[in-house]
């Protein structure tokens, strides 16, 4: 927490910087030695970057200096900006993203070549200037004047006697990242850890929803989606709205007794949840409160210090520019280096130690997700910035250390977790009817499914291996290796998944042996965190990675380089963490009634066919911690060959990220457990649920 005193002085500087940069708009000092065909568009740039920043500028003057110098924001204070003056506001805050606009600015890389060599560096900066309107509205004087006095120490080099050399600009960007990674890692921690009265806290407790205002006093990109979202919300009634999120909140209470993690002593949980659904989250957070946790609510970090790829964590809004958030995701490779491992690492144990006091009340994320956007094929461009192989390597690096430094401050079998998914107004005129049928399939009787998904593990639990076969065209044919039980009638291989932690209900799920599994996973079509694959291939020898491929792009190369960078997260290879066969038929229905199975989210997809997750296991960091079904028998496969070394080897045991693919029932010829003496049972032919007893899947509408 900085004094009065430093923000005074922080605001000092703020105006030094603020009307230096107003000047540079007019005057022409860049160096005469820059070479002419790249002096014109420098000053495009000049002028172009410090236009943005004098909006924003203009922004600060409206909410007023009190947001910056006072402790904390109060929005209280913004009550007599209009909803006009608010959608101006928002409207120049992401005008450079925005439409065609992306395209015409120096932000996108392609553009940034006019720049010569100083492209990728001047893009980068102007990135990071972009995170300017949620340090602005969250007050945060700080971020705002380091950032702007980056910004004219680069200006500062162009105008020197000499040609700068890219070399000068580069070296400013690393020492600003090393200088500043302890506050903004600090920073990123407490925020994501500890309650706070923040913006997006107050708007969900004092706000008025039936007025749109409201939606932009987060300071976040407001499109049509979250208008027309927020609108159906507040047409919600109180007890519709308090159902909705009973699901989701008991859903996560019931997760600590599943997961047998003791719920003493926790008073904190984090909400994840997408700007316009507030009426929902202001019930979700007055439930929670009744069970004495308060709320954490943050917005997704902005900085490339603290972000990783597309990844994000915090409330959410429309991207005004996904392929501007695809261009940027590795802008890293600017700065990443030995150097700025260790000194993040130093920075993340030393915030970690700041809040280890807090870090025993949190209990875990609760996380409501989205889906119904366009899907979205990214243009690979070759001027975007990239990491080397040697970057690849110390980023991995970096991910499992910071892993293993998180988890000695907050061990993962400490905290739970609960996750559920709500349409957006982007997946079509059918809106209204697939959010009703949504709320069906988010609240399926647990007490049904059961028995129903019992008998598949009584099925499979004695089974040598499983084997999955693809029709139609799909490729797929996978042996997966089960575990010899030694104690059958108090062991089990699978974990019977119903709706508690993992909303919708419907998925039988095992960790396999890596040794023995082996072949070909395909699907024609899957959506990913937020990429899509078409005719996407793996090819697996002993439980890891050998082989991949999609037809995303004409150049296979450029093919691989996509599911290496979002699926396999740069490592070499990956292993199988988890087999499991989805069991939710009324989920996959709902898909195909509305030609919206390329649109679902994974948290449901992943209910609707067998899919396989590459990573680590659904039991990361937590292998010891025993887990059992309902019927009393232990969960026993929850590790594998790699999890093993997490005490002889922590660095090879875990890889810190867990994608699940799916194949849907219509692309499923077969899946059958074969037993040691080489016998066979389906459990599903042809896309449907063909062993005895489990004809109740398929009820209703043929698949």
């Amino acid at each position: 927490m900085i004094t009065r005193e430093e923000r005074e002085e922080l605001w000092e500087r703020f105006q030094l910087s603020r009307d230096r940069i107003r000047e540079i708009k007019n005057e022409d000092a860049l160096s005469t030695a820059i070479p002419a065909e790249i002096r014109e568009p420098l000053k495009n740039y000049v002028n172009e970057t410090a236009d943005y920043l004098d909006f924003c500028f203009f922004v600060i003057d409206k909410l007023g200096d009190g947001t910056f110098l006072n402790e904390k924001t109060n929005i209280a204070d913004w009550d007599d900006i209009s909803l006009n003056e608010w959608k101006e506001i928002n409207s120049g805050l992401y005008r450079p993203l925005a439409g065609d606009e992306y395209e015409n600015s120096f932000l996108d890389p392609e553009k940034a070549q006019e720049l010569g060599t100083f492209g990728p560096v001047l893009s980068f900066i102007y990135a990071e200037i972009m995170s300017m309107p949620g340090y602005i509205f969250d007050g945060k004087l700080f971020n705002i004047v380091t950032l702007l006095e980056l910004y004219l120490e680069v200006y500062g080099s162009l105008c020197m006697d000499e040609a700068p050399l890219i070399g000068e600009l580069e070296s400013i960007v690393r020492y600003f990242v090393r200088d500043y990674a302890d506050i903004l890692v600090r920073e990123h921690i407490e925020e994501s850890f500890v309650p706070s009265d923040n913006t997006a806290l107050q708007i969900l407790e004092n706000e008025d929803f039936r007025n749109e205002d409201y939606l932009y006093k987060y300071g976040e990109y407001i499109s049509e989606t979250e208008i027309k979202l927020a609108g159906f919300m507040k047409g919600l009634g109180a007890e519709e709205l308090s159902s909705m999120a009973a699901i989701f909140t008991k859903g996560f209470r019931r997760g600590f007794e599943t997961m047998r993690v003791p719920f003493e002593g926790k008073n904190a949980v984090e909400i994840r949840y997408h700007i316009g659904q507030e009426p929902m989250v202001r019930e979700v957070i007055g439930q929670f409160r009744e069970m004495g946790l308060e709320p954490i609510v943050s917005r997704c970090a902005g900085s490339r210090v603290n972000r990783r790829g597309i990844i994000k964590r915090g409330y959410e809004t429309t991207p005004p520019s996904r392929q501007f958030e695809y261009d940027h995701r590795m802008d890293e490779a600017l700065f990443l280096d030995n150097g700025f491992i260790e000194r993040k690492l130093a920075a993340l144990r030393a915030a970690l130690e700041a809040v280890s006091e807090a870090l025993p009340g949190y209990a875990g994320p609760a996380v409501i997700e989205t889906f119904g956007e366009q899907t979205f094929l990214p243009k690979a461009k070759d001027a975007a910035l990239h990491l080397d192989e040697e970057q690849r390597e110390l980023s991995t690096r970096l991910a499992s250390r910071a892993g293993q430094q998180q988890e000695e401050y907050l061990p993962g079998e400490n905290y739970s977790f609960s996750i559920i998914a709500w349409p957006l107004p982007d997946i079509g005129e059918d809106f209204e009817a697939i959010f009703r049928d949504t709320i069906s399939i988010n609240t399926l009787s647990n007490e049904e499914y059961l028995p129903l998904q019992q008998k598949l593990i009584d099925a499979m639990d004695p089974a040598d291996h499983i084997l999955v076969e693809g029709k139609d065209g799909n490729r797929t044919r996978m042996k997966v290796k089960m575990r010899k039980l030694e104690h059958p009638e108090k062991e089990t291989q699978f974990e019977n998944c119903v709706a508690d932690v993992n909303i919708p209900l419907g998925e039988v799920f095992t960790s396999p042996v890596l040794e023995g599994t082996e072949g070909t996973l395909h699907v024609s079509r899957v959506y990913l965190k937020g990429c899509l694959f078409l005719d996407l291939e793996i090819h697996f020898r002993d439980g890891v990675v050998t082989g991949y491929s999609c037809a995303n792009y004409e150049d296979e190369e450029e093919g691989r380089r996509y599911i290496e960078e979002n699926i396999l997260y740069h490592h070499p290879t990956l292993p199988i963490g988890e087999f499991a066969i989805g069991t939710n038929v009324p989920a996959y229905r709902m898909a195909r009634k509305y030609d919206i199975l390329g649109r679902l989210p994974i948290l449901i997809v992943e209910k609707t066919g067998p899919h396989f997750a590459v990573g680590d296991t659904c039991y990361s960091h937590a292998e010891d911690t025993a887990v059992y079904n309902p019927d009393g028998k232990e969960i026993i496969s929850r590790e594998n060959s790699f999890s093993l070394l997490r005490d002889t080897d922590p660095g090879k045991a875990y890889f810190n990220c867990h994608t699940d693919i799916t194949i849907p029932y219509e692309e499923i010829g077969r899946i059958a457990a074969v037993y040691p003496d080489g016998s066979e049972t389906d459990l599903l032919r042809d896309g449907r649920f063909v062993l005895a007893g489990t004809d109740e899947l398929n009820k209703g509408e043929e698949i």
